[in-house]
């Protein structure tokens, strides 16, 4: 709690800028971020003043009647500017007397009550918070707005709010769905008639409150899920745009609640973000540092061209991505280009090898560009017998930014309703979207962020059912697409295959090197296993099937009681002979005595 003078140019944070003037309730007071020690503290029941002289250009307070001493100078460059009273809360109440009712100690002589002080002194405040609030309710004017960063997210969230609402009786909500891909007019029409809560992407968000047909004055609840995704698209401005139009303080006297959520919400740019729009924000930690849950069983599978030969004679394969299409690439070629095109071919082979291996019939697949997601595509339906075969074992859908909206929509639903056994996508799938029961994951390519890898990992084990996720890890540096603000395509029908450093699209990307900076921030060594991908399971917590709870045999024990069998039963007879020993040996003392 802090409680002073600021002016009109001051921020709601008391005394973090030159404007504000505060004191607070651990005896500090503070003034443009700096905190003095001044008074001393005060707490419950105790009753502060608040004085202003502008004649000596000072302020200073009170505690309890006694009077505390001038606690700040105000600079001549504010001689001229109209202080008002001000105050900072988090978790506590305070109530206002400005001398409308007797007061409880008597003001320092010379001090008038601001209620009783000359009209002629006195200017009246036209800003409540930030921006400007309205009483009357506004049709196009939600309470809440939530931003996801796809529109798969959005959907999700917005279905689990179409859940829940059902158990709110009074009062009832309205909620829209604001996503690309729909009429926009339709969504126009439903602001219209009125809503509660706004879920949308920041795209179709952005168009329609520039456009006035959103608006954001009766705005209580800024929601940013998946926040560190937000940022890293480039969002930070928008958000912080859309963050000074709206009130920070509500009509009824409420401060703007701004919620952030990410399963990876430490990060820096999420940190900074926080400094910087919010007020003493309250972290809640519902799993502490990234970790790999206990139901997930994630193992690498090395990739090797320079062992595994098999490449060589492959009639049947996956497409690759065409940045090898000019070098002389064949085998017994071994150069970096020829290893590199290797790689791309026995990925395809190992995540095959993985699907029959384990008898996979429901997985989500990760690649790291659209290209291989439909590549991989082409290659399932090919093996499958096409994609209309109902009894092809690698039937498969995708899911990533180039597919239309209607499209991505089908093909996750139809993946959720276990019509296709595959989903093939990039990392717009691998935050937040809820597949209940998925047993299998595998990463084609890691990623090249470490946030990522858990946000992967993460869409199976969940609902304490087991899962286990595969990696193909590249033993040798592999070319890859690269298309960034330089490509004046941004990847269509782009075949610069140039370094990004000669200015081309391609860089060389280490996968040993990011899975060393995978296991460093997850503090764990990954399991290795072989090109065969044959994963021993460790039997002694009980039976492991991929997608089902954990299921214990008896007291989970058994097998551990019969391995460790013998060895107890070696140490029962050493204590018999070292008890046999010692009474031997004592006896015969007695007998020497």
């Amino acid at each position: 709690c802090r409680v002073g003078w600021s002016t009109l140019q001051a921020n709601l944070d008391l005394g973090t800028d030159k404007f504000g003037f505060g004191f607070g309730g651990t005896g500090k007071k503070s003034n443009a971020k700096q905190f003095d020690n001044y008074g001393e503290p005060f707490g419950m029941h105790d009753v502060i003043g608040c004085y202003l002289d502008l004649e000596n250009m000072q302020i200073k307070f009170s505690k309890n009647g006694n009077d505390l001493g001038v606690a700040f100078t105000i600079p001549a460059a504010l001689r001229d500017a109209a202080f008002f009273p001000a105050v900072v809360l988090k978790n506590a109440e305070i109530s206002f007397n400005f001398g409308a009712q007797p007061f409880k100690h008597s003001p320092v002589s010379g001090f008038t009550a601001v209620c009783q002080a000359p009209k002629s002194n006195v200017k009246n405040s036209n800003v409540s918070g930030t921006a400007a609030v309205v009483t009357k309710k506004v049709n196009n004017a939600p309470q809440a707005i939530i931003i996801e960063p796809s529109r798969e997210l959005a959907e999700q969230t917005y279905n689990q709010i179409v859940k829940f609402k059902k158990y709110l009786e009074s009062p009832k909500t309205k909620e829209l769905l604001v996503v690309g891909g729909v009429q926009v007019k339709e969504q126009i029409s439903a602001l219209n008639a009125g809503v509660d809560i706004v879920v949308g992407t920041p795209g179709r968000m952005e168009d329609l409150i520039s456009g006035g047909q959103l608006s954001l004055t009766q705005c209580r609840f800024f929601v940013l899920d998946e926040a560190d995704g937000l940022l890293k698209q480039g969002y930070t401005e928008l958000i912080d745009r859309l963050h000074r139009q709206i009130p920070k303080i509500t009509s009824d006297g409420k401060r703007l609640q701004m919620i952030v959520c990410s399963a990876t919400l430490h990060a820096f740019e999420v940190k900074k973000m926080a400094e910087r729009l919010m007020h003493f924000p309250t972290w809640v930690d519902l799993k502490g540092e990234d970790a790999v849950p206990e139901t997930v069983h994630h193992v690498v599978v090395m990739v090797d061209p320079q062992k595994d030969n098999s490449w060589h004679n492959l009639r049947k394969h996956v497409q690759t991505d065409g940045v090898h299409h000019s070098d002389n690439v064949r085998p017994g070629n071994n150069t970096a280009e020829t290893l590199s095109e290797a790689v791309k071919l026995l990925k395809g082979e190992y995540c095959v090898r993985a699907i029959n291996k384990h008898k996979m019939d429901r997985a989500i697949i990760f690649c790291r560009t659209k290209l291989d997601c439909d590549n991989l595509e082409k290659y399932f339906n090919q093996l499958g017998g096409g994609p209309n075969n109902r009894s092809n074992p690698y039937s498969c859908v995708c899911l990533h930014g180039d597919r239309k909206p209607h499209e991505r929509k089908a093909n996750l639903e139809q993946f959720k309703r276990q019509e296709a056994k595959f989903l093939i996508c990039t990392d717009v799938a691998a935050r937040g979207l809820d597949i209940s029961g998925l047993p299998f994951m595998i990463n084609v390519t890691l990623p090249d962020e470490k946030s990522n890898y858990v946000h992967r990992i993460g869409r199976v084990g969940r609902a304490e059912r087991m899962g286990l996720a595969v990696s193909l890890v590249a033993a040798v540096p592999e070319k890859v697409w690269f298309h960034g603000e330089w490509c004046s395509s941004r990847g269509r029908n782009c075949w610069n295959t140039k370094l990004t450093d000669n200015g081309g699209c391609c860089i060389w990307y280490n996968e040993k090197q990011y899975l060393a900076d995978i296991e460093d921030h997850l503090n764990v060594t990954i399991q290795q296993v072989d090109p065969d991908i044959n994963i021993p399971m460790n039997e002694f917590d009980g039976k492991v099937t991929y997608g089902q709870k954990k299921l214990n045999s008896g007291s989970g024990y058994e097998n551990h009681v019969a391995q460790m069998a013998p060895t107890v039963q070696e140490l029962a007879q050493l204590e018999s002979k070292a008890q046999i020993v010692y009474l031997n040996r004592h006896f015969k003392k007695v007998r020497t005595v």
